[in-house]
């Protein structure tokens, strides 16, 4: 993922194209998490005292932006300011954390979701 990273930043990169790379980036994390049989950690909801597996994590596009100075794909200053840039476009364009637009649907429900599972 790192390597895929490396390959695909570039300073200029706009912000859909970032969305597209953090897609890609969340689709490997996704198949590496499948081919290795990895599964998700056991939680008990503190809400209901559930215990069951927690949802499948996911890549947002602040962990890419992160990511960058983590690993040394991008310098420290130029990638705070692309997490500032995100942070207001994200606000004005509507958009959840991992760039997609924010649906009523997507809203939090009233009662746990997995209420339903017993």
């Amino acid at each position: 993922m790192v390597e895929h990273l490396r390959l695909h930043w570039r300073d200029d990169l706009s912000m859909e194209a970032l969305v597209r790379l953090r897609d890609e980036l969340d689709d490997m994390l996704g198949h590496i998490r499948s081919t290795r049989h990895i599964s998700n950690p056991v939680f008990k909801c503190p809400a209901c005292g559930h215990i069951g597996p927690g949802a499948d994590p996911h890549v947002s596009v602040r962990a890419t932006i992160l990511a960058l100075t983590r690993f040394g794909v991008a310098a420290k200053e130029p990638a705070r300011a692309l997490e500032k840039t995100w942070s207001a476009y994200r606000k004005t364009a509507g958009l959840d954390v991992y760039g997609h637009a924010v649906t009523s649907e997507l809203a939090r429900p009233t009662a746990c979701a997995h209420a339903n599972e017993r």
